[in-house]
């Protein structure tokens, strides 16, 4: 047995709950690997899974995403990394939180020289997000332009890049000016500050009173009906995150009121179900990484120990682009 960090809750709530426990790690089973972090994504998913938004199966619970790390051991029958590799993932139920875990073997993917540890743990679920939004939930084509909350966030400023590389127009929202800057430096052609700026209005008015094809949402409540209203006729709703909390129900009569709208909430982890998709997913986002079209910006490291901070600076919005416990 190994003993090991890991921040977990033994109560839904605040960052208060987020507690710094030791725990014995036994060696890894079947498929399994060990993986010692070196670096550790933080994520908005994980604040929702703390809160209880998002109920985990048994408290206590360590949270986490993400990570990257080295391969110390395996277990039988894994061909799919050796002992030594740096590797990263997502997925397998959170528990990222901690200095050392057995990871499911399939769920990890050997890095390339060209990605660090910090910036895999950094951008995996971002950046695969970003890969499977404008590439298999929405395909943007070059000329468009589309809407963009959170601009300025972690998943946002990957966006940002990615759109202008692709020769997409981006509008995206912000809260402030500095925001806006930021977004507009890393390729976001119209930053709207929503809050003394109408984004449908300003939507609205950037193209010619038509709409934009597609509105990719991680805000949810606060922005859903008014992202409706930025729509062309059959436009998509792309709702991938809950930042202000879960959307109220609505009837479905207001998609074809609005232009005979679509509308869908999906995740990352059903379009990364099979092991070659997720590899396939990650090989594309390491390419544009590695090619310098897609720069990550770790904007706030916080030790491991200090994850309720990390958690409070990004549930207040006080947070730009990505942040990563380091352990």
């Amino acid at each position: 047995m190994t003993e090991t960090t890991a921040i977990r809750i033994h109560a839904t709530g605040g960052p208060e709950e987020l507690r710094v426990d030791t725990i014995e790690l036994g060696a890894p089973g079947p498929g399994e690997a060990r993986v010692r972090h070196t670096a550790i994504g933080v994520n908005f998913i994980d604040t929702y899974h703390r809160s209880g938004l998002y109920p985990l199966p048994q408290l206590p619970h360590a949270l986490g995403q993400e990570a990257a790390g080295v391969v110390e051991a395996i277990g039988e029958g894994v061909t799919e990394v050796a002992v030594g590799d740096r590797v990263t993932y997502f997925g397998g139920g959170p528990g990222a939180y901690c200095g050392e875990r057995n990871v499911r073997a399939a769920l990890l993917i050997r890095l390339p020289d060209s990605v660090s540890d910090e910036v895999a743990a950094a951008s995996l679920l971002k950046g695969m997000t970003v890969e499977y939004l404008i590439r298999r939930t929405f395909e943007v084509e070059r000329g468009q332009t589309v809407l963009w909350h959170a601009a300025a966030g972690g998943v946002g400023l990957i966006a940002c890049q990615w759109l202008a590389h692709l020769g997409v127009t981006m509008i995206g929202t912000v809260s402030s000016d500095e925001k806006a800057d930021l977004a507009r430096a890393n390729g976001c052609a119209h930053p709207v500050v929503y809050t003394h700026e109408d984004f449908v209005e300003r939507t609205r008015e950037l193209t010619g009173g038509a709409g934009v094809p597609v509105v990719y949402d991680s805000v949810g409540r606060d922005t859903f009906e008014r992202s409706l209203a930025c729509l062309s006729r059959r436009g998509m709703f792309v709702g991938f995150g809950n930042a202000s909390g879960k959307p109220d129900p609505f009837d479905l009569g207001i998609l074809a009121q609005r232009g005979s709208l679509f509308a869908t909430r999906p995740t990352l982890f059903d379009y990364v179900a099979t092991r070659e998709e997720l590899v396939a997913s990650a090989e594309v986002l390491f390419e544009v990484i590695a090619s310098g079209a897609v720069k990550i910006d770790i904007r706030q490291r916080f030790a491991l120990t200090e994850a309720a901070d990390a958690h409070r600076a990004l549930e207040s919005r006080a947070t730009t682009g990505s942040t990563i416990l380091v352990p």
